[in-house]
């Protein structure tokens, strides 16, 4: 995005009573050629510094240069920061948390639980089938 289409919607966010600045006092750029010129007005600030010479360079340690890069562990502490809030949530929040998180095709859905069957008791006892086979087949 360009700086112009930048400033001009900054401008239509800014609030209505608030007044724009004079042309002359906005800041940006002259025109095309000011960067050039802004670069060499910084360049012309310190004509007689010469980055080349050792003179006024402080010699770092390596080892501190190393001990400061080196990486620190933080498990201890995240450990005991994360102990020491221990709250559990309730089952039902975590199982809306899950399911918002979990995609809406079939195969990111859990599978349904299916209900066991009990295997169905009999209402009639042994003696009942005696007396059934009796009436119907004649068997003593």
């Amino acid at each position: 995005m360009s700086a112009a289409l930048l400033r001009r919607g900054l401008e239509l966010l800014e609030p209505p009573g608030r007044a724009k600045a004079p042309p002359g006092l906005q800041r940006g750029r002259g025109g095309p050629r000011a960067a050039g010129a802004a670069r060499r007005r910084k360049r012309a600030a310190e004509p007689g510094r010469n980055k080349a010479t050792v003179k006024g360079r402080v010699v770092k340690s390596a080892i501190e240069e190393y001990h400061k890069k080196k990486p620190v562990n933080h498990l201890r502490e995240n450990l005991q920061y994360m102990l020491k809030g221990r709250v559990v949530a309730d089952k039902a929040v975590a199982e809306q948390i899950l399911a918002q998180n979990r995609g809406r095709k079939s195969k990111d859905q859990p599978p349904e639980k299916k209900e066991k069957k009990k295997p169905e008791g009999t209402v009639f006892t042994e003696e009942d089938f005696r007396k059934f086979e009796r009436e119907y087949f004649g068997v003593p």
